[in-house]
């Protein structure tokens, strides 16, 4: 097909249109850009603080009660009388089973009869004695007559110490046979009934835990260890357990002495008060411990510090109402507050609005209210 000059004139002019409309649409969408470069930001800034602020760890816990005790008999025994219920609340002392005593008691009762009748033998030996000694003076008797009297005398003592303390060991016998509280605490399960055979080994006739006060166990990295014993040098750093909407104090009162290698953690051990038993053995609990407080540190919101590939900063306000960026480094974050250092008290920082800040922006400031 010959193209004609009317053809290669055609062509021209619809190139010409063409690039024409492209330069023109390209001035159109530029100019738009280059002014919202110029525009000035909103963003809402506030005042770096000074300040001491508290670092808490918090950490997951279990409830343990601070004694347990397992009750079990001293001499196996046939169980008479149960004095109490499972789950019941006890104080220490306080009977809790009676075992069959019947054969204790007679024991008991057979060595009282035994030292009664050695202290029979003992009055006539020591007339015994008295009456030779009283021929020997008039030399009716020999002085060998006079000693098997005192010898005889002796034995009869040695026999009434053997019997007091035959007396004293059938007293504890029996005395076995009555059950009591070692501590005070609630009860659990109880694992024989009247008839049963109570024996020394085996499973505990009852577990006894003490409620109140009670403990919490938690564990912490090894590395904060340093900083709970530098901050309480006395001990009894305050520890927060938490229950639904509220929080109890309680106090550390044990440090592990040696840390787990595998873990990199240290066990700790608080003590609550817990009259009301709101704290029950073997519950998981949230635990929130003030490790160290940092003193006089600037502390601002923890929203206006930017996290870049390599450096944290935030944007400062300068007084002719541009913004450049302050490298810093969080030293700790808080209760949405972050304590920093490379900044000064005073600056004031972007809080809102710098995700489209570069340095040297104009902004239009809004102060935040706190």
């Amino acid at each position: 097909m010959r193209l004609t000059l009317k053809h290669y004139l055609t062509a021209a002019l619809i190139v010409a249109t063409t690039g024409g409309g492209y330069y023109v649409a390209k001035d159109k969408t530029a100019e738009p850009a280059k002014q919202g470069r110029s525009q000035v930001q909103i963003v809402k800034t506030v005042l770096a603080q000074k300040k001491s602020i508290p670092i808490n760890l918090n950490t997951n816990g279990y409830v343990t009660a601070i004694n347990t005790v397992d009750v079990r008999p001293q001499i196996q025994n046939i169980v008479r009388t149960v004095h109490v219920t499972e789950g019941q609340d006890v104080r220490a002392g306080q009977l809790l089973f009676t075992l069959d005593a019947r054969n204790d008691s007679s024991n008991l009762d057979k060595a009282k009869a035994q030292l009664a009748h050695d202290k029979a033998d003992l009055a006539d030996a020591e007339m015994n004695l008295k009456r030779n000694q009283e021929l020997l003076a008039k030399n009716f008797v020999s002085p060998a007559v006079v000693d098997s009297a005192r010898n005889k005398l002796e034995s009869v003592r040695g026999t009434l110490r053997a019997d007091q303390a035959a007396i004293d060991a059938s007293s504890v016998a029996l005395g076995f046979n009555q059950i009591t509280a070692s501590i005070a605490g609630r009860i659990g399960a109880i694992s024989v009934h009247p008839g049963s055979l109570a024996q020394p080994s085996g499973v505990p006739m009852l577990t006894i835990s003490q409620l109140d006060p009670i403990a919490v166990s938690f564990s912490v990295p090894e590395r904060e260890r340093s900083n709970i014993v530098a901050s309480y040098p006395n001990g009894s750093a305050p520890v927060f357990v938490k229950l639904g909407d509220k929080e109890i104090e309680g106090k550390l009162i044990f440090i592990d002495n040696s840390a787990d290698q595998q873990s990199g953690t240290i066990k700790m051990k608080a003590q609550f008060t817990n009259g009301q038993h709101p704290l029950w053995p073997g519950s998981f609990v949230t635990v929130r411990l003030v490790s160290q407080t940092l003193a006089d540190v600037v502390v601002v919101p923890a929203q206006a510090v930017v996290t870049g590939p390599n450096d944290s900063f935030v944007y400062v306000v300068q007084g002719d109402d541009s913004v450049m960026l302050q490298k810093v480094n969080v030293i700790a974050t808080e209760q949405a507050q972050s304590a920093l250092s490379g900044l000064t008290a005073g600056a004031r920082v972007v809080v809102e609005g710098g995700q489209n800040l570069r340095p040297g922006v104009k902004v239009k400031e809004v102060v935040a209210t706190k």
